[in-house]
Formats: structure tokens, C-alpha cells, sequence
């Protein structure tokens, strides 16, 4: 992202495709856990009642871990997670979607206020 804002790209392009591949990906992690419980319970992976407690954890609290969805490492797994836990759709899409475009929000305004700070009033409008 950084080198294409450096070659000119226009960040309102780069931060639309980039929220939304990100995001389109951790749909399709969403959709693994969605349809990859039963495969995890049958291959003795996990333990149902386990996966019913975690459920219940993350139907109370997951939208807060979800908005860590955009960290690096942890944010496949939590994704995954809401899957098996069924966590509503709707609230996913929309928790993840807002983390992933605020990360990309926060590195398309820092490049532009360290390297092009005449322009960061320009690129907010």
C-alpha cells in the first residue's frame, strides 16, 4: 500500500479494495469455521462442549474481539473462531469491516502526514 501511495495511487482506491480483500477474506475464514465444525468435531480436533462454551463466550463478547480482526496472526484465528461460534453474520461483516478500513485509514494518513503533510488536509476532504 505504502509503495503505491509513493507511486501516485489514488488512497481513496487503495483504501476501498484493500478493506474490502481483507475483509472478503475473513469472510471466507467466517465460512471455514461455519461449515468446518462438524469436520473438527469428527476428527476428535475439538470437543463439542467445548465449542458450545466458547459459543456462548464469544456470542457475549466477541464483537469486542473482532475488532481486533485487522492484528496480524490473531486476526485469522478470532475470524475463524465467529464461525464456529456462529456468530451473527450481519454484526460480523460490519465489526470486521470497520476494523479492517480503520487500519488501512491509519497507514494511508500516517504515510501521507510524515512524507506529504501540505497534502493530509487535502487527502481528508
Amino acid at each position: 500500500m505504502v509503495l503505491n501511495l509513493e507511486q501516485g495511487a489514488n488512497a481513496y482506491l487503495l483504501l476501498i479494495s484493500a478493506t474490502l480483500g481483507n475483509t472478503l477474506g475473513s469472510t471466507l475464514n467466517y465460512y471455514f469455521g461455519l461449515k468446518g465444525e462438524k469436520f473438527l468435531i469428527n476428527k476428535k480436533m475439538i470437543q463439542e462442549k467445548k465449542i458450545e462454551k466458547f459459543s456462548i463466550f464469544f456470542n457475549k463478547y466477541g464483537g469486542y474481539s473482532l475488532l481486533l480482526s485487522w492484528v496480524p496472526i490473531i486476526g485469522d484465528p478470532i475470524t475463524f473462531m465467529a464461525g464456529i461460534s456462529k456468530y451473527n453474520f450481519k454484526k460480523f461483516l460490519l465489526i470486521v469491516c470497520i476494523a479492517k478500513m480503520a487500519r488501512y485509514l491509519f497507514i494511508i494518513l500516517s504515510w501521507t502526514a510524515i512524507f506529504q503533510p501540505k497534502n493530509l488536509v487535502i487527502s481528508l476532504l
